[in-house]
Formats: structure tokens, C-alpha cells, sequence
């Protein structure tokens, strides 16, 4: 008589056990606590060059601007071209919301600064603007060239 009984011991199925199955899922939530934080780090850091980079374009374009004509273009609301300086830079980054969440905003005259750069509205902690401030500047807000004053984040091109 052919018995039809499995090869394996008797009761015995193959798969994974319970604990087995646990183990492996706490060494996944392990790997993704670990993974999550770096990728945040990365994502900020991203965020504050690309920042850097282009405040950078932009005040050289407005220095450009004002060794051209002699004076600096008026002042402007947030996320519009100063008059005259179509061209000068991508005027698409200007428009647009930047790395940080805000507008680009030219200040001419404004909160006691005669000429500078601001965004406004960011979507970022203070803490995130003032690792870009270390970047730029003195890692201090309320000093050096890059501050924020009146709620808005300004580098200063003319005090």
C-alpha cells in the first residue's frame, strides 16, 4: 500500500514561524528609524544649498544692476521682477515659491535697510533658517548680513 503522507516529520508544515516573522519586522522598523532621520538631514540640507545658491544669483544680479545704473531697481512685492532686471536672472525662480517654501521678495527702503533680498512666508523652523544663516553669514538671525526682521528673512546687500 503507496501512503500519500508528506516527506516532513509528521505535523510538521514548512513556513516561517510567529517569532520568526516578528524578528524580521522589528529589524525593518529598526532599519527605517535609522534611514528616516538621515533622509530628513539630506532633504534639509538640500533644501538650505539650493537656497544659498540662488540668493547668491540674485544678489549678484541686483550688484550688477546697481554698478550699471548707479542706483539699486525699486522696491517690489513679493515673488514680482523689480522693474529693469528682466534678464538679468531666471526670472521663473523669482516668481515661484523657493526651496524654503517662500517668495523671493526685492526690499528697497524698507524696515531701515536701504537694499537687500528677502523670502517671506517660509515653510521652515527658524532653526532650519539659521543653519543657513551659518552659511552665508554668523548663524545669528538678528545680526551679520543675513537676518530675519519683521517676520521675513533678509539678506542684506545696503544697510
Amino acid at each position: 500500500m503507496t501512503s500519500s503522507a508528506p516527506s516532513s516529520p509528521a505535523g510538521k508544515r514548512g513556513g516561517f514561524t510567529l517569532v520568526e516573522i516578528m524578528i524580521v519586522v522589528v529589524i525593518i522598523g529598526l532599519l527605517a528609524a535609522i534611514a528616516i532621520p538621515a533622509f530628513g538631514r539630506v532633504r534639509q540640507s538640500a533644501q538650505n544649498s539650493r537656497f544659498v545658491s540662488d540668493l547668491r544669483t540674485f544678489a549678484q544680479a541686483f550688484e550688477s544692476y546697481a554698478a550699471l545704473n548707479g542706483t539699486w531697481p525699486a522696491n517690489a512685492g513679493s515673488g514680482i521682477v523689480p522693474s529693469g532686471m528682466s534678464g538679468d536672472f531666471n526670472e521663473a525662480n523669482w516668481r515661484t515659491r523657493n526651496s524654503v517654501g517662500g517668495r523671493w521678495n526685492w526690499d528697497r527702503n524698507i524696515n531701515g535697510i536701504s537694499a537687500g533680498i528677502s523670502t517671506t512666508n517660509v515653510t521652515v523652523s527658524d532653526a532650519q533658517m539659521a543653519a543657513v544663516d551659518a552659511v552665508i553669514d554668523d548663524g545669528n538671525l538678528t545680526t551679520g548680513l543675513f537676518q530675519k526682521i519683521s517676520g521675513r528673512f533678509t539678506y542684506i546687500l545696503e544697510p
